[in-house]
């Protein structure tokens, strides 16, 4: 399903919807931030997605991340709570969702790099290499809240 992303745009479509996301901020041991290209808007992003019922918010991240990427990994913290009402993602079926996702720091625990359905591609991405690629800037704000390495998680 295709998605288009309303950031602080007032000709954005009005929010029908809300549902509970998750995301996972993971660097290897070099420091790179394991980054997918998602199919639905083509944009770069941190691995994650919606919260299913039956699922703790940890399951979900770790699901998220196997299902997108083939990496296992070990949620460690919260980077932050996002909850921009100019937010806004239409999807193709009319669902206008306002943001609401919860980001992790996570550590990985093994598996491989490979796609999905939802990620047309997979790599470990240099902090300095973040700048030049296509990311949302909502990612872009959860990938910086997390190298700040704050003491208390960020809220919006």
């Amino acid at each position: 399903m295709a998605r288009v992303d309303y950031y602080n745009d007032p000709n954005a479509p009005k929010a029908n919807s809300i549902a509970v996301a998750v995301s996972a901020f993971i660097q290897d041991d070099e420091g790179r931030i394991l980054m997918i290209r998602r199919t639905d808007n083509d944009l770069y992003a941190i691995p994650g997605g919606q919260l299913e019922l039956g699922e703790t918010l940890v399951q979900a991240v770790v699901r998220e991340v196997r299902e997108e990427t083939g990496i296992e990994c070990e949620v460690t913290g919260v980077v932050g709570l996002y909850s921009n009402p100019d937010h806004v993602i239409a999807y193709d079926d009319g669902e206008v969702r306002q943001e609401f996702s919860i980001c992790f720091r996570a550590k990985a625990t093994g598996g491989s790099l490979r796609t999905s359905t939802e990620s047309s591609e997979v790599s470990w991405v240099h902090v300095e290499d973040i700048p030049k690629a296509n990311i949302h800037p909502s990612i872009t704000r959860r990938i910086h809240d997390a190298l700040s390495y704050r003491a208390t998680p960020f809220y919006s």
